[in-house]
């Protein structure tokens, strides 16, 4: 077969190839975009433990510092028992032979040089003051410590319309040792100024 036949003989095929490849591609292309997508999948969120009940406070502490000027310090620990607060207070520095009125307030701010930094008596029942024999008295008025002759005075005393956690919390709020008698009198007792404050907060179990 000449040369110029065999050219004639392939230009057909060469053609149809030509035709044909345009066709290939396309059906390819047709056939990635038809291809579904594989499914995604989704890793549940853990879900944390139950996270265990936290039992109510019984116990809380206050170191009580002197304030300008006084000597007076201790340490008053409290612990709750049913629906009465007792409270165990051990001080010193305090005037020899004196009753001191003794109270807890409504701020645990004992930052001020005279001990104004705790509010008022600690009331949530808008009550008078009052001694703790008294039938109406504030939440906060806790009587008065006497001291020795050596200036120290061992105190116990146990209340009820307080409590260290819930509506009459007294966690984070005040104790205050005052510089004189409190006689009952309106509207604090007349006890004069403050000479030692305690914020209460939380103390150790036993």
């Amino acid at each position: 077969m000449s040369q110029s036949a065999r050219v004639r003989a392939v230009g057909p095929v060469v053609a149809v190839l030509c035709l044909a490849l345009p066709v290939l591609a396309a059906s390819k292309g047709a056939a990635k975009a038809a291809a579904p997508k594989p499914a995604e999948v989704t890793t549940p969120a853990a879900v944390p433990p139950p996270v265990p009940p936290v039992a109510a406070p019984k116990d809380a502490v206050a170191v009580m510092q002197p304030t300008e000027g006084n000597h007076a310090k201790g340490v008053v620990r409290l612990h709750l028992d049913g629906d009465k607060l007792l409270v165990v207070a051990d001080l010193e520095g305090l005037n020899p032979g004196q009753k001191h009125g003794f109270h807890i307030h409504e701020f645990g701010d004992c930052s001020k040089p005279d001990g104004s930094g705790a509010g008022g008596h600690f009331n949530p029942g808008g009550h008078q003051h009052g001694l703790p024999d008294h039938i109406e008295r504030h939440a906060g008025d806790l009587g008065n410590v006497t001291a020795d002759a050596k200036g120290a005075a061992h105190y116990e005393i146990a209340v009820s319309g307080v409590a260290l956690s819930g509506k009459d919390a007294i966690l984070g709020r005040g104790l205050i040792v005052h510089a004189k008698t409190d006689d009952g009198g309106q509207p604090t007792g007349n006890a004069g100024g403050r000479i030692a404050c305690g914020t209460i907060g939380l103390a150790l179990s036993k």
